[in-house]
């Protein structure tokens, strides 16, 4: 709805495919990815896709009460690499692309996700978010998760009206993500291996959205039920090495490419998979012993035992380990790519996980 006016989606998707316009802001969202759109056709048609999810995600989250839609578009409007329509439009390339549905799907996936992200603020306590005030800091808590459940509903409506399999697909990822808060919240339980856990939980609240937009764009881009089953493997995993990377960025960029300032995790007490590596080890040199000491304690808020322990993880055979772990989640999601036709589609979801596997060296 844009001013009171109900778009049908088949009239916002109609221009887009092969022959869709190029969009400086998708241009900008798949460079952030590391995907690379060899082909000129499908390269227009992706960011074509893109353009037109923009468009249509601060349509679909207007309502009759203007503060709710200030709400609500304060993060579709603060940005985000918009990783999960990007796999829906690729998805699509081994179908039709241009099928009206396809731009529905992939806003209910981003929705979805940003509905994810106001609960995540409010759990974190976080004050900021892309760059801006989160909506728990500008508002407050429960305005927030109000607003994130408003975005779930929004998505919820637009699933319906791509049928039964699409609301019943969405719910069961909205569970997954459920249970891996759950479960990041519970903590591990008794015998339980914490690496094991966080791998779960990761699996649960990240690669579970980032599958189902994979399949979503092969089942409305009208690809096989092979090719969709291919897709939806590989977003899972993909999904599990993107997130696994931003864990080592955390630790090892001396920029913010990690969208935050290095270090936030550790000084949050965020127990990552570097570090939980480096607690699990049985090293004895000096520098692990040490470092398992510092970590032991918490939270670093302070600054210097804060920068003694980032110092010593970026040495540590804990973040060799991890970035192993990595590029084995990415060489996974590459070999679930076998049953899809060679061509550039395929190759760009190759690049994504070439990029994963590098940014981190």
């Amino acid at each position: 709805m844009v001013d009171g006016v109900v778009i049908p989606a088949g009239e916002r998707s109609r221009a887009v495919g092969s022959g869709g316009r190029r969009s400086r802001a998708g241009t900008s969202q798949v460079g952030a990815l590391g995907v690379h759109l060899a082909d000129p056709r499908v390269e227009a048609s992706v960011l074509g896709l893109l353009d037109v999810v923009e468009t249509d995600l601060r349509a679909s989250v207007a309502s009759a009460d203007p503060f709710v839609t200030e709400a609500a578009r304060h993060l579709v409007e603060a940005g985000g690499k918009r990783f999960r329509p990007l796999l829906v439009a690729l998805g699509a390339q081994f179908g039709d692309p241009a099928n009206p549905q396809v731009v529905p799907a992939a806003v209910v996936m981003e929705l979805t996700h940003l509905a994810t992200l106001y609960h995540d603020d409010v759990m974190d306590e976080a004050a900021v978010r892309r760059g801006a005030p989160s909506a728990n800091s500008r508002w407050t808590n429960s305005v927030a998760i109000l607003v994130g459940d408003y975005l779930f509903a929004r998505a919820a409506d637009l699933a319906a009206d791509l049928g039964t399999e699409a609301v019943r697909l969405q719910a069961r990822t909205f569970a997954r993500l459920v249970h891996g808060q759950i479960a990041e919240t519970v903590g591990p339980r008794a015998g339980e291996d914490p690496i094991a856990h966080y791998l779960h939980v990761i699996a649960e609240k990240t690669g579970s959205l980032i599958a189902t937009s994979a399949r979503f764009g092969g089942m409305f881009g009208g690809a096989s039920q092979e090719h969709t089953e291919a897709l939806a493997g590989y977003g899972e995993t993909i999904g599990v090495a993107f997130q696994l990377s931003d864990d080592l960025l955390d630790i090892a960029s001396e920029s913010v490419q990690s969208g935050k300032t290095p270090g936030t995790d550790l000084r949050e007490g965020v127990p990552t998979l570097p570090v939980l590596y480096a607690r699990a080890a049985d090293d004895s040199d000096a520098a692990s012993v040490r470092l398992r000491e510092i970590l032991a304690t918490g939270p670093l808020v302070d600054d210097a035992l804060h920068a003694e322990a980032l110092g010593l993880l970026r040495e540590s055979p804990a973040l060799k380990r991890a970035r192993e772990t990595v590029r084995s989640y990415a060489e996974d999601a590459r070999s679930q790519l076998a049953p899809l036709p060679q061509g550039p589609a395929r190759g760009a979801l190759e690049s994504l996980c070439d990029y994963i596997a590098d940014r981190t060296s």
